[in-house]
């Protein structure tokens, strides 16, 4: 019941949020867009509430730690965008260096809970990630208005800010490496050949949600917006209307991964042939 307001959350972000160029205003829209989308997830929870303990857990691990995470991303670089020098490379590369070792602490204070989480662990999640013992965690003061009993699970939040952290370390180390070189104004050369996707739009689909769903990329914390804009860029191609493509997937009659089961025979003749 939350797949519709997730995709309306992920496609804002890619044609009202990252579009942006400008980051203090990007990080407004994107605060804004983040917010409408946990009001909307907690009306659906009030409403519907969960079937079970396992959907309350995917809820909580899984759902509502995206947008969170993108609102707290999106509150700290606002954050550093207002509090920086305004002038002198040099003060504001300490301003950013100092920053990155506030997430350093932050990541050391929290490492056993982080490994938890990489290593993809379960053992702890009815503790983690259900409502019974929220009232035990500390929420941050400046998200309270999101720590409501029947949305707020004990480390939901917890796992949010550390999405949310990976991402304010690309933001800043971005920072630092456009200060450290201010002249540079000649594009970066490609680190790869370039790749032209030759099948079609719609097994690309297929492939970036089956890699999503395996979370096996930068440890599950790629959102499906950022992992399409990947694609697009490392195969030269446009891909429109994803969600619509994913729902008609979804709708096929018969096998509904036809592209992924074609790798699979594929690879297997190869090996086959490769025996021989």
């Amino acid at each position: 019941m939350f797949a519709t307001t997730l995709q309306n959350f992920h496609h804002e972000l890619k044609t009202q949020v990252f579009v942006i160029p400008e980051t203090l205003k990007k990080a407004e829209v994107g605060i804004e867009v983040a917010s409408k989308t946990l009001i909307c997830l907690k009306e659906l929870v009030e409403q519907e509430d969960f079937e079970d303990v396992p959907h309350e857990i995917h809820f909580f691990k899984h759902l509502k730690p995206c947008p969170m995470s993108y609102l707290i991303y999106f509150t700290e670089m606002r954050t550093c965008e207002m509090r920086k020098p305004k002038a002198g490379a040099s003060f504001q590369i300490r301003f950013y260096k100092k920053e990155l070792r506030k997430i350093n602490k932050f990541f050391n204070h929290n490492m056993h809970f982080v490994r938890y989480m990489e290593e993809e662990h379960t053992y702890l999640d009815h503790q983690f990630f259900t409502r019974n013992t929220q009232q035990n965690f500390p929420m941050t003061p400046m998200l309270y208005h999101y720590d409501y009993p029947d949305f707020s699970s004990a480390y939901d939040m917890l796992w949010a800010k550390v999405q949310a952290m990976y991402r304010l370390i690309h933001y800043i180390r971005d920072a630092l490496k456009s200060l450290n070189s201010p002249s540079e104004t000649v594009p970066l050369p490609q680190k790869h050949h370039v790749m032209l996707w030759s099948g079609s739009k719609t097994a690309l689909v297929e492939l970036i949600y089956a890699l999503h769903a395996s979370q096996y990329l930068n440890h599950g914390l790629s959102d499906l917006s950022t992992l399409v804009a990947s694609f697009e860029g490392f195969f030269n191609i446009k891909l429109d209307g994803v969600y619509k493509t994913y729902g008609e997937i979804k709708a096929r009659k018969g096998s509904r991964t036809k592209f992924l089961e074609e790798l699979i025979l594929k690879l297997e003749y190869k090996m086959r042939q490769d025996d021989v």
